[in-house]
């Protein structure tokens, strides 16, 4: 049986929008996520909600990096000004949003921290779960990248000194053969065989 066409519009009661909203996003990071890990994508994700709660994804260290790519890209190819588009001005931003932003901050921060987090729905657990994966993994690359420098830097410094050793002890072999030898000490001694002179006799 073929299933009908779903008429996409927008749901009026108001518990099946949230619980609809809650899924799609679930599944729209999941995508997100899946794209970057299999393409090696730098995807860039930001849905806001109808209360105005913001939800983002960025599959490199900060999504304002990628916004900052793509503005600059934009730049390049349409020669158009889109970062005086997108930038947001505090001027251009009501208190209200403004809070809400900070507050959203403070609460991303509480999760990556591990708290706060008796509220949370088991997608949004996932989506933390598999955000702090992803940080670990370019944590532990940057490390083992500074220690393979390091390594290197110090095998070089190591062929280095094996290098002026080697030179020093050539250089000191030389002025051993080339060093004059020692003058010979003579020694003057007084050698008398025979019984001793006598050159006062005593008188009886």
């Amino acid at each position: 049986m073929v299933r009908g066409k779903t008429e996409l519009k927008r749901i009026e009661n108001v518990t099946n929008r949230q619980v609809t909203f809650s899924k799609r996003r679930s599944g729209l990071l999941k995508k997100a996520f899946e794209l970057s890990v299999l393409c090696d994508a730098e995807v860039a994700l930001m849905v806001f909600s109808s209360t105005g709660k913001l939800c983002e994804f960025s599959s490199s260290s900060g999504i304002n990096k990628t916004i900052d790519r793509y503005m600059a890209n934009a730049a390049v190819s349409s020669g158009s000004n889109m970062e005086e588009n997108l930038k947001l001005t505090t001027d251009d931003q009501s208190s209200d949003d403004l809070l809400k932003k900070i507050e959203f901050l403070e609460e991303s921060k509480r999760r990556l921290l591990g708290q706060g987090l008796d509220f949370c729905s088991t997608e949004e657990l996932d989506q933390l779960e598999r955000q702090l994966e992803h940080s670990l993994r370019s944590i532990r690359a940057t490390k083992t990248k500074l220690l393979n420098e390091q390594i290197d830097q110090l095998k070089e410094q190591g062929k280095k000194l094996t290098r002026e050793n080697a030179e020093l002890r050539k250089k000191s072999e030389i002025l051993y053969l080339t060093a004059a030898p020692p003058l010979p000490v003579t020694v003057e001694t007084a050698l008398f065989i025979g019984p001793p002179s006598q050159t006062h006799r005593q008188t009886p």
